[in-house]
């Protein structure tokens, strides 16, 4: 089962940032206050800097607009999205924790089936403290989880496991479907709570969802841009896709973990459809060439650390992909404005988290 809501002492109080991207003031955060109120909250308000947002009373947070976006940054802001949830990866940028949780403003607490709350920001630290197994799959699952291990043929040489770069959990209620899918089912709502955390093997890419997501920012958070997207921009809703593919084959190259599964929340609101397929309509062509270009994707030795990789991926972009539109040498030029932001407002990060490469076999 899913970490219990009754989790008496929180976990990494002192490591977690919680990000939250909004238009709108954050009465939501009141059904979280049992789980989030001991944290950190980075919100990155997107839209008119000029409408004030409101924050329960209690919590500990700062509060970034387009403004304070564009005075930090200054002409590096230009990487920065607006008018798009991927303007939440500023709040990645300044945050100083070891540890990102990010959430969507329209997601609330879920329950499992015995009825209990579930305390998805535990689960997800939880994930991310315990190893990864993307070179060989499991069949039960998380063999690190109480009452599971590994099963019989599991090569001990791989048992030890990698560190887990990243946790991606999924949603009970409203699923996150693309505007075709949503136009053939409007009404349909996920009500299958599956009990499993996996690691997604190496190779394999995903579809990563922003609501519920966790990561270690030290080793992976240069890799989680999330894109020019929005005002201005030819594409949106693939703002987390982007940075899902990107954060996948980097930690696929580094030998570090990405898993799935629990936890689960709440996501309330359905998305108006057909504004969905005015955002993704290219996207939706596009995805059929990008994804056969991060499969292939080859990333030399030198490459130890998500700066030095996603360097690597911007000339990869620049070099292969704007043959389907010019917007991807745009993107290439904010992906290197990006890791120079980062550098800039994290120099003791500056090639410091390198990972030695993990095998992808048993020796």
């Amino acid at each position: 089962m899913s970490l219990p809501a009754t989790v008496v002492t929180p976990p990494l109080v002192d490591q977690v940032d919680i990000v939250i991207p909004t238009i709108r003031s954050l009465d939501f955060l009141e059904q979280w206050r049992p789980f989030f109120q001991p944290y950190h909250l980075i919100i990155v308000q997107d839209g008119d800097p000029s409408i004030k947002i409101r924050v329960p009373e209690g919590y500990d947070y700062e509060l970034y607009n387009r403004n304070d976006i564009d005075r930090i940054l200054g002409p590096k802001s230009s990487c920065i999205s607006f008018k798009d949830g991927a303007c939440r990866c500023f709040g990645f940028l300044v945050s100083k924790k070891k540890y990102i949780f990010t959430i969507d403003d329209d997601c609330f607490v879920a329950k499992d089936p015995s009825g209990q709350e579930i305390n998805a920001l535990a689960q997800h630290i939880h994930n991310l403290v315990t190893p990864s197994t993307p070179f060989f799959f499991n069949t039960l699952y998380d063999p690190y989880r109480e009452g599971a291990d590994f099963v019989r043929g599991y090569p001990f040489s791989l048992r030890e496991g990698v560190t887990t770069a990243i946790s991606h959990g999924l949603w009970l209620n409203v699923p996150d479907y693309d505007a075709p899918t949503q136009l053939v089912k409007p009404r349909e709502r996920n009500t299958r709570y599956v009990d499993a955390v996996m690691t997604i093997p190496k190779g394999t890419l995903f579809p990563m969802c922003a609501m519920n997501l966790a990561f270690d920012r030290e080793l992976i958070g240069p890799a989680m841009y999330f894109g020019l997207m929005g005002d201005g921009q030819p594409i949106g809703r693939y703002d987390d896709m982007w940075a899902g593919w990107c954060a996948k084959v980097t930690c696929d190259h580094l030998g570090i973990g990405v898993k799935t599964g629990l936890p689960y929340l709440s996501h309330s609101k359905a998305s108006n459809p057909f504004v969905n397929l005015k955002k993704e309509y290219k996207g939706l062509f596009w995805q059929e060439d990008l994804i056969p270009f991060f499969q292939n994707v080859t990333l030399p030795k030198e490459c130890t650390t998500a700066q030095k990789c996603y360097i690597e991926l911007s000339k990869l972009v620049k070099e292969k992909l704007v043959a389907i539109d010019p917007y991807f040498e745009k993107l290439s030029d904010a992906m290197v404005t990006w890791i120079d932001a980062w550098n800039e407002l994290n120099p003791s990060t500056n090639g410091a988290a390198t990972v030695k490469v993990q095998p992808s076999k048993p020796k």
